[in-house]
């Protein structure tokens, strides 16, 4: 706790605006950005509109505000003439641009301000010279919520302002930004803050505030901050108020953000790849008496897979625990123990977890759901071998299957159609031939598909279609056809075949209509065919192992190898 508390008389103001900072070098994790500033403020070369992107709380608004201020000090003694990249603070600009009182500085929220007449209302005011301050400048936040009519609108003024108007935007969503806004700005990224620097300094402020807080506490907090400066300082004032003790601990600030023990997620890890689920799911009972939340746990186990996987390909890599710590010594343990394929195993299992915890109605019971899943699969082979052992069994006795031919093949009579398999990383491609229409000549029409082919042939798609899906064939004789039609079959498809016919042909043809009888159409056929060389494939000893192997497959092509190895173009002789 605060060795002094605060004075009552004054109302209390939250760190993230207390230590809000008033000129880049208190600007922390950004150098890119103060660098570039600084050089264009020594060589004059100021940009006339600058967007800021990056997460929340790493100083956008904050940047935008040390940038107003720096085009408009005018120093201490009020003799400044030209922009200064440090700011006294202390000038009348400095002073009214931070109590946000400058007539010539505005800040817009296009959050709440996003049609074309907020817009309308700026490009009125750029005529004007500045009133009180050497520019005028225009800060809008959330920049991306502007309409799309605001975004035109604004256009031709932000490629050319007078020279007296300044723009600085600031987004968390860059990619909603048209590129016409941004060709016209400077951009610059804000990164995320580094876990140790954001740490380093939250024991600055702490020591400021006098307030004693251990390193580890530290590190969590801005562990849980996820690089965001803001998220940081209100996590701080959270720890403050939360303790009742002299100096705040590890412990006091993981029970705050209900978070896990980290050496606690690694025995449960650990027990869980070691298939010891009632221990796993007692430890995880434990974490969440102890007001840990199972989103906070299902984190935590992913980031324990992602640092045991970098050990193993990265044996110095640092990240999750710390490199001095037990934890970290028994994650290099376990990690040489376990292979990559079932750390990435692992890594699916927890990550689509992760999102159903998120959304269970009672999380925790998500939570063991989700172990268990993980503890099961941790005894499963990789799926390169369990392909290896199907290759290999499927040189055992042979199930039921079709009888083949004296060299292997199917019969001439086109019984049984041989089946190739291919092993590949993730499964198993299996193929088969399917028969072969034979062509006719175009006078002579034997069956169905002859018809067809002509219709085809003289470019007639719509009978084509028709022929193939609506009719039931009862007979066919040189210049007579008779047929059921299909329930869906057009009216004139009898008298539009006859004419088709006598027009391809040249010769008179009957077509009589039949009402019942007849062969299936064609595309219940093919159908039909299809469906026999599925189940044909089923029934073959490899295949039906693959099948029972992984329940819930399903075969979803049989291909012909015999007619695609026929119909490959054989090398000409100088390839050879």
């Amino acid at each position: 706790m605060a060795d002094t508390p605060p004075d009552r008389a004054q109302p209390y103001r939250v760190l993230a605006r207390k230590y809000r900072p008033t000129d880049f070098t208190g600007l922390i994790g950004q150098e890119a950005l103060v660098r570039t500033l600084s050089n264009a403020f020594a060589t004059g070369r100021i940009a006339h509109a600058f967007m800021l992107t990056g997460v929340r709380g790493v100083g956008k608004t904050t940047t935008a505000r040390i940038i107003a201020r720096a085009l408009n000090c005018i120093g201490p003694d009020g003799q400044g003439t030209q922009p200064t990249i440090q700011p006294c603070g202390v000038c009348e600009p400095c002073v009214s641009i931070s109590e946000s009182r400058n007539v010539d500085v505005q800040e817009m929220d296009a959050a709440s301000r996003t049609g074309i007449d907020d817009i309308r209302e700026i490009i009125e005011g750029v005529r004007y010279a500045p009133v009180a301050a050497r520019y005028k400048v225009y800060i809008i936040d959330e920049v991306h919520m502007l309409s799309k009519q605001a975004f035109n609108g604004l256009l031709k003024t932000l490629e050319e302002p007078p020279p007296h108007v300044k723009f600085v935007f600031a987004t968390t969503e860059i990619r909603k930004v048209p590129v016409t806004v941004l060709s016209r700005c400077q951009r610059f990224d804000l990164r995320r803050i580094d876990s140790a620097e954001l740490a380093a300094y939250l024991a600055t402020l702490a020591g400021k505030e006098n307030v004693r807080i251990e390193e580890g506490a530290l590190a969590l907090i801005a562990r849980a901050a996820e690089g965001s400066a803001r998220d940081s300082l209100s996590l701080l004032d959270q720890a403050i108020a939360h303790s009742e003790s002299e100096t705040i601990t590890a412990e006091m600030v993981r029970a705050m953000l209900g978070l896990a023990d980290r050496g606690r997620v690694l025995d449960i890890f650990e027990k869980l790849m070691g298939g010891d689920v009632p221990g796993a799911l007692a430890d995880l009972t434990g974490l969440y008496d102890a007001g840990a939340d199972p989103l906070a746990v299902m984190q935590d186990l992913l980031e324990t897979v992602h640092f045991l996987t970098r050990l193993k390909v990265a044996p110095a890599a640092q990240g999750f625990f710390d490199g001095g710590s037990g934890e970290a010594r028994r994650a290099a343990d376990l990690a040489a123990k376990l292979s990559v394929a079932s750390l990435t195993r692992a890594w699916q299992i927890l990550l689509k977890g992760l999102f159903e915890v998120r959304d269970a109605t009672r999380p925790i019971s998500a939570c063991e759901m989700v172990l268990i899943r993980l503890a099961h699969a941790a005894d499963l082979p990789p799926t390169d071998k369990l392909v290896k052992d199907l290759l290999d069994n499927s040189s055992g006795p042979p199930g039921p299957a079709a009888p083949r031919g004296p060299s292997g093949s199917a019969p001439a009579g086109g019984g049984a159609r041989s089946i190739s398999a291919q092993s590949t990383p993730m499964g198993v491609a299996m193929r088969a031939p399917a028969p072969q229409p034979e062509s006719a000549p175009t006078a002579v029409l034997r069956n169905l598909e002859d018809i067809v082919a002509l219709a085809a042939r003289h470019n007639a798609p719509i009978l084509k279609v028709a022929l193939e899906n609506y009719v039931h064939l009862v007979s066919l004789e040189p210049g007579r056809i008779e047929f059921r039609p299909h329930a869906r079959a057009p009216r004139t498809l009898a008298g539009d075949l006859q004419q088709k016919l006598k027009d391809w042909t040249g010769q008179r043809w009957a077509v009589s209509i039949a009402s019942s009888g007849g062969a299936p159409t064609l595309a219940e056929a093919k159908q039909a065919a299809k469906a026999a060389r599925f189940d044909h494939a089923a029934q073959e000893p490899m295949v039906r192992a693959v099948l029972d192997r992984f329940p819930g497959a399903e075969i979803v092509a049989v291909r012909d190898v015999a007619a695609e190895e026929l119909a490959a173009p054989m090398p000409d002789a100088d390839e050879e």
